[in-house]
């Protein structure tokens, strides 16, 4: 989607800080970060939101789960912990139409709600 600003990081038009990329997916730095360590995990074609789930070919929900553990792994935050979250729709507080999750840590995290 050529206005889509995840899908032109993903396809390399923007750079970006990369953490992590593999056919099926692209991790890179939040360029606001809310924790030391805070990623966007974005599958590489687009996909509205996390209701369109299903769009994703071959690769799946599963797929998707492990390269954020693998995100986290490479952000060294695996074992002292970290947040996945993802935003749907505009009272989810979803800003780019594009499915991502936020990778937080790097730093003890506060209550969530």
């Amino acid at each position: 989607m050529e206005d889509c600003i995840f899908c032109r990081i993903a396809a390399g038009k923007i750079p970006s800080d990369i953490v992590l990329e593999d056919e099926g997916f692209v991790a890179f730095r939040d360029i606001n970060p809310k924790a030391l360590q805070h990623v966007l995990v974005v599958p590489r074609e687009h996909i509205a939101s996390l209701n369109e789930l299903d769009q994703l070919r071959d690769r799946g929900g599963h797929a998707l789960l492990r390269f954020i553990v693998q995100v986290a792994q490479q952000l060294g935050v695996e074992d002292s912990g970290y947040r996945a979250v993802i935003n749907v729709g505009p009272d989810g507080g979803q800003e780019v139409q594009h499915l991502h999750f936020h990778v937080l840590g790097g730093e003890r995290l506060g209550e969530f709600w």
